[in-house]
């Protein structure tokens, strides 16, 4: 079963990494390396994403022209940093793996839709 972990940090996450050493700054980034490499053999796809503030939203608003701004689409004190796609036995086996996810405070897991859009 396919799945695709959300990475989403938090301003509290952010503040906690900027008042670490650079050592110890090193080190987070280390373990979360080795979790990669753990995990490497289920998964498929994935990226660190750059800052919200880079963000382009486009709202499609039913036959208008659609509004584009600058920024996130929703304003909140957590955003999705990165994904990944997974392929694992299920639910279970994803939830084994993100119980040992070292970086940010939180991991969304959604299934990957397998039938063709609108079927």
């Amino acid at each position: 079963m396919k799945y695709v972990l959300m990475f989403v940090d938090t301003e509290q996450y952010a503040k906690d990494l900027a008042a670490m050493t650079d050592e110890e700054r090193a080190e987070a980034v280390r373990q979360v390396e080795r979790w990669f490499a753990d995990h490497a053999g289920k998964m498929r796809a994935g990226s660190k994403l750059q800052g919200a503030h880079t963000a382009t939203t486009v709202r499609l608003q039913g036959g208008a022209e659609p509004l584009v701004t600058d920024g996130p689409f929703v304003e909140g004190k957590e955003v999705v940093s990165g994904f990944c796609e997974i392929d694992v036995e299920d639910l279970d086996e994803a939830l084994r793996m993100v119980r040992t996810w070292p970086g940010c405070p939180t991991v969304e897991i959604r299934p990957v839709e397998t039938k063709p859009a609108g079927l």
